[in-house]
């Protein structure tokens, strides 16, 4: 991040199907979803020996994009759609996936570097950071433009935003959708700020100091309908802006984990766990019908 001087505490969750994830989220649906998968012996005997000896896995996530993943009510259970659907690729699996907060900047480099298994992070899979990981893909989503109620910028398309001041998450994708965006802008350049979560993005808009925020469609979508926030935030449009896949990252040195979690994906995909995931956190739009591996590059 822009400020590695300020480290966040790591909050570790135990991913069961927590009663707290679904208070998280509003829901009224049961905890145990409908359908759920099965240990596969073949897919646990694909992770390291060190992985099946300690029981879990080690998963990072920026925990400051609800629905995605976010806090809990009691502000350290880590919970939303992406441990909903890890807990299912546990039970293929045989092994628990541990949930640590991370500054999203630096997941990559984390599980590069063998301090993070893997990171599960709405992670848009993208040809440059394919370059330094491999990625399962999951989820489909794009960019959406946030801002205050009653959108008092008149903001609705991205060539709006030239000669503003607009706020998002350091090392995202939106970072460089901006930037792409500049040649549009002529002598108005857009004022990018950049924060290390999305949280610290939204204060920005909140308060005023910026026009509008760049978020993924379901955080987006999420943030405005939310009885906490929705008096707050909306869509400037419904328009989502150049839309890619959501990706695990894996090392690049790990085939073994990155073939146990695609088949461990796939597996949860055909016994119904992932479309009962997605419906409980109502992010079914963003479904895909196929695991891939770094986008079927």
């Amino acid at each position: 991040m822009t400020r590695p001087g300020r480290r966040r505490l790591a909050v570790t969750a135990a991913l069961l199907l927590a009663a707290s994830a679904l208070a998280a989220c509003g829901s009224t649906q049961p905890a145990t979803a409908a359908h759920t998968a099965r240990f596969d012996q073949r897919l646990h005997n694909l992770l390291p020996a060190s992985v099946r000896g300690r029981g879990f896995l080690q998963v990072g996530t920026d925990a400051s994009y609800a629905p995605m993943s976010a806090f809990g009510p009691d502000g350290l259970t880590i919970v939303g759609m992406e441990p909903d659907l890890a807990v299912q690729v546990g039970r293929v699996l045989g092994v628990r996936l541990l949930f640590h907060n991370v500054d999203f900047a630096t997941l990559l480099d984390r599980v590069a570097s063998g301090h993070l298994d893997i990171a599960m992070s709405a992670m848009t899979d993208t040809p440059a950071r394919a370059k330094t990981a491999d990625f399962v893909d999951y989820f489909r989503a794009g960019t959406s433009i946030v801002v205050q109620l009653g959108n008092p910028a008149g903001i609705t398309k991205l060539n709006d935003l030239c000669g503003k001041q607009v706020a998002v998450e350091t090392g995202t994708t939106q970072v460089d959708l901006l930037r792409r965006t500049q040649k549009n802008c002529f002598t108005k350049p857009i004022l990018v700020k950049t924060y290390p979560t999305n949280s610290d993005a939204l204060v920005q808009l909140r308060t005023g100091r910026v026009v509008a925020v760049l978020n993924d469609y379901p955080p987006a979508v999420y943030l405005v309908n939310d009885p906490r926030t929705r008096s707050q935030y909306q869509l400037a449009s419904t328009l989502q802006y150049e839309p890619g896949l959501y990706g695990i990252v894996v090392a690049k040195n790990a085939p073994g984990i990155r073939a146990a979690i695609a088949g461990a994906l796939r597996e949860v995909l055909a016994s119904g766990a992932y479309a009962d995931v997605l419906a409980r956190w109502h992010v079914q739009d963003g479904g895909v019908q196929q695991i891939t591996i770094n986008s079927g590059r």
